[in-house]
């Protein structure tokens, strides 16, 4: 089953169910107007929403034309937004290249962060920023969206919490992570707001590429047109499952948590990056120099996982980044490029 949330000028957007070859949708009115309302009550909504898929694939059901250009994020602000950093090797080269301290128990206790989750870009919006000299940059990474899992849940029991798998773009601004990790008090102005593909899946979509709560498939990022890389998630050190149960250790998580992969790394330099720190990194210890700067305005940057056989999965990210200028009082300050 594949879920999608088209723009119709609300916070949240309206729900729509999305055919497997991302061609149609149909919207899932009267089961659930949104996809937050979907996952505050799964059980009774989601066999509904199975059996309109299953209709739609038929070709039983009027259908409209899905472009993945009016999508927003599949849920457009979600109650919290969980990312780790999964995958070792990528804090490994950073430590290497930049000669910082080794984080104690990384390789056993999952890093995480909270980021911002009131305002999701969809998979072809702009990406406005105020400033180039912030370091601007993509992280390619796999998601999961919970329903409501209670406080201690064990990595076992959290598979059964998974309900949706997602594809995103943590956007990230490196001259100010740098100062903000030194704080110790995390991120925040590093971290603005993060994108998502269109479409977000159940994990019968993957097939076999979805095992020990992991995406086995190659995540392909282009900026500006030119291959950047296509590293495997199922290098993923910690699975979703041990993730979700790090984050409820001391909390429970409202449905619509989303909990992120953080950057997808492989240790094959051939795999390329997901994003541009890392290939900075792998510069300054192969080389002893950077030479690849970050992203500029007008610059472009596309990310897709597919099937394993080359079908569509969660569809494209697709974005360009641009200069946000503020202007006041006004709220609805436009984008300027």
């Amino acid at each position: 089953m594949k879920l999608a949330t088209l723009k119709n000028g609300t916070r949240d957007g309206r729900l729509v169910v999305v055919s497997r070859d991302l061609r149609k949708a149909v919207v899932a009115d009267g089961i659930a107007t949104t996809l937050q309302q979907a996952l505050d009550d799964w059980d009774a909504c989601a066999p509904r929403l199975r059996a309109l898929s299953e209709r739609l694939d038929a070709g039983r059901i009027d259908a409209l034309d899905f472009d993945p250009a009016q999508a927003a994020a599949p849920l457009p602000r979600a109650p919290q937004w969980c990312d780790a950093s999964a995958f070792l090797n990528h804090g490994s080269l950073m430590e290497v290249a930049f000669k910082t301290t080794p984080i104690p128990d990384a390789d056993t206790i999952p890093l995480m962060y909270q980021g911002a989750s009131d305002d999701f870009l969809g998979p072809c919006d702009d990406v406005p920023l105020p400033d180039e000299a912030h370091g601007i940059d993509f992280e390619g990474e796999f998601g999961v969206i919970v329903d409501e899992v209670p406080m201690g849940c064990t990595a076992d029991d959290a598979m059964a919490h998974i309900k949706l798998v997602v594809q995103l773009n943590d956007v990230s601004l490196r001259a100010l992570g740098f100062r903000e990790i030194r704080t110790g008090f995390g991120f925040f102005t590093a971290k603005p707001s993060s994108s998502f593909a269109p479409v977000a899946v159940t994990q019968d979509e993957l097939g076999d590429a979805w095992r020990d709560g992991r995406v086995h498939l190659p995540l392909h990022i282009q900026w500006n047109d030119a291959w950047f890389g296509n590293p495997h998630g199922g290098e993923m050190n910690f699975g979703f499952h041990q993730l979700i149960a790090h984050a409820a250790q001391t909390r429970k998580l409202s449905a619509g948590t989303i909990i992120g992969s953080g950057t997808v790394s492989n240790r094959d330099r051939a795999a390329g990056s997901a994003c541009i720190s890392e290939r900075r990194a792998i510069e300054l210890v192969d080389d002893g120099a950077i030479k690849t700067g970050f992203m500029r305005f007008g610059d472009t940057v596309r990310m897709e996982a597919r099937n394993p056989d080359g079908g569509p999965l969660f569809g494209p990210i697709a974005q360009r980044v641009v200069q946000q200028r503020y202007h006041g009082t006004n709220t609805n300050s436009t984008k300027e490029s």
